[in-house]
């Protein structure tokens, strides 16, 4: 077996067979994801792994013993110079290429979260590319992304999109650059997703999130238990 947890003979490791029998919401920031996952739990009894919580808590350990492996320091870069003084596009292509080894991580949750309900894995790092290799079908992924106008909508109301968390000298810069990177690597998992013939679905604010929801739970439709129409 390889360090990536992929055998030789090229298959993903899935011991419990829970990787295979996910349902995947991938896409952009700030498009209502974890919400959609949330109300889908809750409609369906779905049990919801939410990446991006994760990513940002559980996965701190795994990241400072990585920086440790390559010689990198442990501390958090400077954020002036990540949010202010580096280029969008710059930051979009670093976000890209962390992407792979994060993933990696996320599978190692979802490996040991055996469920008897359909398990919905949420969140900007599961992309197209590193999902497409486990699932048997595109059904089982479906990517939201908003619109520009609904992304600044959100980055203007949502509290933790509006604020980055931290001190810079140059907050509307920092917000400005982040904005840009959010377009850019959701712009890229669009372009993906039409490759690998992955449905795309555009939330631009004409419709809520419960609305939303019930586009996702069609699309998921052959892996979502029946609804009790007397209920």
């Amino acid at each position: 077996m390889t360090s990536n947890n992929t055998p030789a003979n090229g298959e993903v490791w899935d011991p419990f067979g829970t990787l295979h029998r996910t349902l995947w919401v991938g896409g952009g920031q700030w498009a209502g994801k974890s919400t959609v996952a949330r109300l889908l739990a809750v409609q369906y009894g779905v049990t919801v792994y939410h990446y991006d919580y994760q990513d940002a808590r559980g996965h701190n350990d795994r990241r400072i013993a990585r920086r440790v492996a390559l010689g990198e320091p442990t501390t958090e870069p400077d954020p002036d110079k990540g949010w202010v003084h580096t280029a969008p596009e710059e930051m979009a292509t670093e976000t890209l290429s962390g992407f792979p080894v994060r993933f990696e991580w996320a599978l190692d949750d979802l490996r040991a979260l055996v469920s008897g309900h359909p398990i919905i894995a949420e969140g900007w790092g599961l992309r197209p590319e590193l999902v497409a290799p486990i699932i048997d079908s595109p059904r089982r992924m479906v990517v939201m992304v908003p619109t520009p106008k609904f992304r600044e909508h959100q980055h203007h109301e949502l509290p933790r999109a509006a604020s980055l968390g931290h001190r810079v000298s140059d907050p509307a810069r920092a917000q400005a650059n982040r904005l840009t990177r959010d377009r850019l690597v959701a712009e890229d998992a669009v372009r993906t997703a039409h490759q690998l013939g992955i449905r795309v679905i555009e939330v631009d604010g004409s419709r809520d999130a419960a609305a939303i929801a019930e586009i996702v739970a069609d699309h998921f439709s052959p892996y979502l238990p029946e609804q009790d129409l007397k209920a």
